[in-house]
């Protein structure tokens, strides 16, 4: 139950099931958390749309965090010979006198309180936590609240219960005017009494807005619950006395800003170090003099460009979201590509294609259909054919160009707290063959998962070999759209209910993490030509792309050999030199043929 990617862990639960008397119930996961148990089934009954049964599961989840990282927090307190060697290395151990030694003894506490929230944050056999786990959380609670109190103004009010709200704690700021711009976010649409609410209906709408509150807590800019919160106030009509954010939720993010506090006192006036495991800590806590420092160092869990900046940079269109596809960790971008980018890498591909120096597959029937051709050009490939002039050089280059502006944007929309790499990028084009088409009832790719083997009869994935394991984001880029059919579409762990399709079209990203969460296929290409270029991204720097470093480094030489040439070349040459000619020089030049082999 607890380690689905392990193989012998598998067969012995095959074994279990098929003895006598073992019923569904006799298995025990004694590995994952309730709190995680608890979010999971909330967010799967949330995607069934049984916004009232996932209420209590997803309260239950958010009180289990909250309890998970106080029992956290009991632990950071223990002696100090009992503080691991972590803490030491981070600056925190202390030399000198009984001031010294109890200051730096505090602040080993405040730092392992601090990550605490990681801790929590953190799924069983992962090795990082899921970022902005809490304000996930709340905004999850905010939407199944509103779903329900709509199910209930239409009669479903057995799915509702009424909200008796407490009065708020009084809170006062610490001199820097941070916890004051709280309250006056917590008072700025209600004030600062209690009544009941006897509406289920209203009971569910007041309980959204008291959750949509404390996710303005951590993001007071945040603009999706700023249009929700006006939503359920005009749902809600008259502003009601006593509705603030949540009293838990407001704790917590007071507290933690007094350790931060301190912590950055720390780190500027006795040399300690602190990562923050934040991304939403205001910038107005940091010291001046800290921030330009630390604009390198901060968590990975700090974005460093925001996702418009890099829309703006870019020039691109967000079309659709997860949630318009139906899904998580999903989007298609629209004008990462001109059409004229388009028809260079159009013309790479089918150059290469042409000179017969075909990587993958090399042209032949696909291995997924037998109505197809495969073609498949990778990056090192390009590079090494452009020097041997059998491509134009500018396509090669483009290819470099646009690999990395997908990974960029990928790292923007889904991963800005951690460091993306490109792991491979192929340009592949499937051709349908014609005459084979007539009822034609495969697919052009199967439906599939790109780091976990999907078994559909039991909706699991299994991350482990032959899968890329490693891959953690997917991309497509698409060329063209000058064909019949190749559709990518999306389904459930099932691989039958279709739950979202996309039309390629050029310049058109679709990207979404590489998990069980988001198995995909392609419909059958029953008519001319559709290239796209397919990349793959880690979080591990160890899987990086090494062939997109030997790529660039082939095309810089190439273009510098160029310039020198062009430098001794007499100003009455009536002709450039033939591509072969070139090649044969550049051989000459270095001693050794340049590096061109089938990739695989």
């Amino acid at each position: 139950v607890a380690n689905p990617m392990h193989l012998q862990m598998r067969e012995d639960m095959a074994k279990y099931r098929r003895m006598s008397g073992v019923r569904p119930q006799s298995f025990r996961d004694l590995e994952t958390p309730p709190h995680w148990a608890a979010y999971d089934t909330g967010l799967e009954l949330l995607g069934r749309q049984e916004a009232g049964l996932a209420l209590p599961r997803l309260e239950e989840a958010l009180q289990g965090s909250l309890a998970q990282m106080e029992s956290c927090r009991a632990d950071c307190e223990g002696p100090e010979e009992q503080q691991g060697a972590e803490e030491e290395e981070d600056g925190a151990a202390s030399q000198g006198g009984l001031y010294e030694a109890i200051a730096g003894h505090w602040i080993q506490v405040l730092q392992c309180r601090q990550r605490c929230v990681g801790e929590a944050a953190t799924r069983p056999g992962r090795s990082f936590p899921v970022p902005d786990f809490l304000p996930n959380q709340l905004r999850r609670l905010h939407e199944a609240h509103a779903q329900v109190s709509l199910s209930g103004l239409h009669g479903n009010h057995h799915f509702t219960r009424t909200l008796i709200c407490p009065p708020l704690a009084p809170v006062t700021s610490s001199g820097d005017g941070l916890p004051s711009a709280l309250l006056l976010l917590t008072f700025l649409y209600f004030p600062p009494s209690c009544s009941s609410l006897n509406s289920p209906a209203v009971g569910n709408l007041s309980q959204a807005i008291e959750n949509v509150l404390s996710v303005l807590l951590f993001y007071p800019e945040d603009e999706a619950a700023k249009r929700a919160l006006n939503q359920y106030q005009a749902q809600l009509g008259e502003p009601r006395p006593g509705l603030g954010p949540r009293e838990d939720i407001q704790r917590f993010i007071l507290r933690s800003l007094g350790e931060k506090r301190q912590l950055y006192y720390a780190m500027e006036h006795l040399g300690t170090s602190f990562k923050d495991p934040d991304p939403w800590t205001p910038a107005a806590l940091i010291p001046e003099a800290l921030r330009e420092k630390l604009r390198g160092m901060l968590s990975p869990l700090c974005s460093v460009f925001s996702l418009a900046d890099v829309l703006l940079l870019e020039g691109v269109t967000l079309t659709q979201d997860s949630r318009q596809l139906n899904g998580s960790e999903r989007a298609v971008l629209d004008g990462l590509l001109t059409p004229a980018e388009c028809g260079v890498l159009l013309q790479l591909a089918k150059d290469a294609a042409g000179a017969g120096a075909r990587s993958g597959y090399r042209g032949r029937r696909s291995p997924h259909t037998p109505h197809e051709r495969f073609e498949g050009l990778t990056v090192l490939k390009a590079a090494q054919l452009a020097r041997a002039g059998t491509v134009g050089s500018q396509g090669a280059k483009l290819l470099l160009e646009v690999s990395e502006r997908v990974r960029t944007l990928t790292q923007a929309y889904f991963s800005p707290e951690r460091p993306l790499h490109l792991s491979f990028t192929h340009l592949v084009c499937r051709s349908a063959i014609e005459g084979e088409q007539e009822q034609r009832m495969d697919l052009s790719h199967p439906v599939h998962a790109d780091n976990c083997v999907l078994d559909p009869d039991t909706g699991e994935c299994w991350r482990e070999p032959p899968a890329y394991t490693y891959r953690d984001y997917s991309g497509l880029l698409y060329l063209n759209d000058d064909f019949q059919g190749g559709d990518l579409f999306f389904t459930e762990p099932n691989a039958l209910t279709v739950t979202a399709r996309v039309r390629p079209r050029c310049g058109r990203l679709v990207a979404f993490s590489s998990g069980v969460e988001n198995p995909h296929g392609v419909w059958a290409v029953t008519r001319g030509r559709r290239c796209a270029l397919a990349l793959w991204h880690t979080w591990a720097p160890e899987h990086r792309e090494q062939e997109w470093t030997e790529a660039k480094e082939l095309l810089q030489e190439s273009q510098e050999e160029e310039e020198e040439e062009e430098e001794e070349m007499p100003s009455k040459d009536p002709s450039p030199e033939p591509p072969s000619r070139r090649h044969q020089r550049v051989q000459d030049k270095t001693g050794r043929a340049p590096r061109v082999r089938e990739e695989l």
